[in-house]
């Protein structure tokens, strides 16, 4: 989120719970809160409560919710035709929500090809 929007980036989805201090609305993109991790799942693996596997496996147990496999059906359209860029503020994103949330669409790209 923090890094400055590329030409390639494509349609830019910021999915966080909360909006990150010092950007602009202009400068998120598509906003899509629903897709972020709760306060409290975020929370708990912050403060050492959980590990990575549990945290990863609690968002997506949360990214089962009908309102959320709606927009990510949607964001999978999306990336039929164009790229999608999904966004955070996590600095690693081998251990951010965001890498999962990319998996989930990538398997809903695929189920809607077969």
């Amino acid at each position: 989120m923090y890094e400055p929007a590329e030409p390639d980036d494509g349609l830019r989805v910021l999915t966080t719970n909360y909006w990150p201090r010092g950007i602009s609305k202009e400068r998120g993109g598509l906003y899509k809160r629903i897709l972020g991790p709760t306060r409290d799942l975020l929370h708990a693996y912050k403060s050492g409560e959980i590990t990575w596997p549990e945290y990863e496996r609690q968002y997506l147990e949360l990214m089962r919710g009908e309102d959320q496999r709606a927009e990510i059906a949607a964001l999978a359209e999306t990336a039929r035709t164009q790229t999608v860029t999904i966004m955070c503020i996590c600095k690693d994103a081998s251990e951010c929500h965001r890498s999962g949330l990319q998996r989930l669409i990538d398997q809903a790209m695929v189920e809607v090809a077969v």
